[in-house]
């Protein structure tokens, strides 16, 4: 999925947690998109530059965020994660 929005995996697993979950947080980015450890900084630049773009928003200032005006608004609202592979590069947790 990150081949094809040619968007890095923190960017997808953000989008997939707000839609799923419906709130966004560092250790859940890195959870989801099956990051090392380490790159907690990368992912807090990329939620705020997110929110920055409207596609997100934050919070109170606590690094949660939830779905911006752009996911909201976007005609993908209903995308489908029912068909994500278990085995690739992200844990989808569809097997839940």
């Amino acid at each position: 999925m990150c081949r094809e929005l040619r968007r890095e995996p923190s960017w997808v697993a953000a989008i997939r947690l707000a839609f799923l979950q419906g709130r966004v947080d560092v250790e859940s980015v890195v959870e989801e998109a099956n990051l090392v450890p380490g790159k907690e900084r990368t992912v807090r630049d990329v939620l705020s530059t997110m929110a920055e773009r409207g596609v997100l928003e934050e919070l109170d200032g606590r690094d949660c965020y939830v779905p911006g005006p752009v996911l909201v608004e976007s005609d993908r609202y209903d995308l489908d994660f029912e068909r994500a592979t278990d085995g690739g590069a992200h844990r989808w947790n569809s097997a839940d």
